[in-house]
């Protein structure tokens, strides 16, 4: 049980490591999450021809030939932070700056449970 605290992100193994060597083929990985793959990449990155993580639909997002490990890995980082407080819009009627759709101020709270009669 995890007592309410949920995983934030869940991945069912569909994050995949290619690994092509012009000498041995190329070389699956399954991952469980991008952080396995980026570490995988690191590993074996200057063993192999070409590393490319592909995601669950098949697309590559990550190939050594164009990008270095550790640049994509600082721009995926920033990309998941900013996706994670993201929050929809919602105009305060009170110009209030902590006033969100699932987290109203006092005032906007006030305005719901007097429209709520």
């Amino acid at each position: 049980m995890t007592h309410g605290l949920e995983p934030t992100e869940e991945y069912d193994g569909s994050i995949t490591v290619r690994l092509l060597d012009d000498r041995s083929g190329t070389e699956e990985i399954r991952c469980s999450s991008y952080e396995d793959a980026i570490d995988r990449v690191r590993e074996r990155q200057h063993a192999v021809t070409a590393a490319k993580i592909v995601a669950g639909d098949g697309s590559v997002v990550f190939t050594s030939a164009e990008m270095d490990i550790d640049d994509w890995e600082s721009v995926w980082r920033r990309e998941k932070r900013r996706q994670s407080v993201q929050v929809e819009d919602h105009d305060c009627p009170y110009d209030s700056v902590s006033c969100f759709p699932d987290d109203l101020c006092v005032q906007c709270q006030i305005d719901a449970v007097r429209d709520g009669y």
